[in-house]
């Protein structure tokens, strides 16, 4: 899962929309270095990535991918994934998508201290409403090219969007499938925290 699920299942709460995204940045052990509640959000994160990697559905997903891509397939079905929350936003979720976004981008911009790279980026995912603009299926080209810059060989994202296209509906439905259980599991997940 990409930013947008991970902030969608992780919470509501400040500390829990933070600890959600800091799951992405903050690597090694959690030692009290955050308040426990967005130290229990980046725990949260890391299930959900657990849970995702090691889901049947989501290695039926992978495998449609072409052996050329499947080493960075991971990815691309990440954001994918937050294609598809994005562009069905009312089927998962009670608030409007923008609703949502706002409210992420005003708890950014509200924390002086967001953790390593998390701090260079928040204000170019707000300018550009990154989140809500993952609705656009056009955006993922965009969104896999940057990330491709930071790979040792980014030529293996180099097609993905040709083949995103061809595997438009199965992978969608696949998500359609896998996503609702997903969130019942982060939903068991926050309940066991209250």
């Amino acid at each position: 899962m990409n930013y947008l699920a991970h902030l969608h299942l992780g919470g509501q709460l400040p500390a829990q929309l933070l600890g959600s995204l800091y799951g992405d940045f903050v690597k090694g052990r959690l030692q009290g270095q955050f308040n426990p509640q967005i130290e229990a959000a980046i725990q949260l994160h890391r299930s959900i990535d657990r849970f995702t990697d090691s889901h049947p559905l989501v290695g039926a997903a992978l495998s449609r991918f072409s052996l050329t891509r499947r080493r960075y397939a991971g990815i691309v079905l990440d954001v994918f994934f937050d294609h598809c929350l994005a562009r069905d936003w009312a089927l998962y979720a009670d608030q409007p998508l923008e609703q949502f976004t706002s409210q992420v981008y005003r708890v950014l911009a509200a924390e002086p201290t967001l953790p390593g790279r998390l701090a260079q980026i928040a204000p170019y995912m707000a300018a550009d409403d990154w989140l809500g603009s993952y609705r656009e299926f056009a955006v993922m080209d965009q969104v896999l090219r940057g990330i491709s810059r930071r790979l040792t060989q980014p030529q293996e994202l180099g097609q993905a969007m040709q083949e995103l296209r061809v595997l438009y509906e199965p992978l969608s439905e696949d998500f359609r499938i896998f996503y609702p259980e997903l969130q019942a599991f982060a939903h068991n997940h926050l309940k066991t925290q209250s």
